[in-house]
């Protein structure tokens, strides 16, 4: 059993992993979990001793093999109440991220089994972020950011880099959801910003908003 200090350390290198070909320093950990080096430290030598994490000095911590498992049931409960909360409860994708913080930490294997099932075993979250199967595997789609697209390119938006409330508020003012299709207008070589057509509606958007939007051709 883990505490959820302990579950969220494991959620966080689990997500670091996912980006980097190498260990994860102890200061990225540091930084994304808002705490000190020090703190870091003392959470990666109690993992070690229970064999979910592996740390060398010059080469950062891994999960092992179970700690992987371990990890990525934990964003597989954060997936599918996510999922829940948006589908059964009428919640809206920018508020569900606090609360599935919470009930992601709810040990009963059963009742997320039950919730998969009710919910037609669905493979992505609100967000578009692919959700874990039971056994950990994690089944990803080709995406690319729309500010890679080119003039009179078109892409369906599948997901967002930024899933903080704030940058989901403002696509939901923009009309911009997910299973749209973006077409880029003009793209400015000064600052990268993009004319884009969605629903048949010019809208203008920085490269900020294009870095964060993720689509497939």
């Amino acid at each position: 059993m883990f505490t959820l200090s302990e579950e969220n350390y494991l959620k966080t290198i689990y997500h670091l992993e996912l980006d980097a070909d190498k260990g994860i320093s102890t200061n990225a950990i540091a930084k994304k979990l808002e705490t000190k080096a020090s703190s870091v430290t003392d959470m990666i030598k109690k993992l070690s001793d229970k064999e979910v994490v592996v740390y060398k000095k010059y080469k950062g911590v891994t999960l092992t093999e179970l700690g992987k498992k371990t990890a990525a049931n934990i964003v597989r409960k954060h997936r599918l109440w996510e999922v829940f909360l948006v589908e059964k409860l009428n919640f809206s994708w920018d508020e569900v991220h606090d609360v599935a913080e919470q009930l992601e930490h709810i040990k009963s294997p059963k009742l997320i089994d039950q919730i998969d099932a009710f919910l037609g075993f669905p493979t992505h979250d609100p967000h578009g972020d692919p959700i874990p199967d039971k056994d950990g595997n994690l089944k990803t789609i080709e995406k690319s950011l729309l500010s890679t697209l080119l003039k009179n390119e078109s892409g369906i938006c599948v997901g967002v880099n930024d899933s903080s409330s704030e940058f989901l508020k403002f696509l939901d003012k923009k009309g911009i959801t997910l299973g749209k299709q973006l077409t880029v207008l003009e793209k400015e070589d000064f600052d990268g910003s993009l004319s884009i057509l969605i629903d048949g509606e010019k809208l203008s958007i920085s490269n900020k908003i294009a870095n964060n939007l993720y689509i497939q051709k």
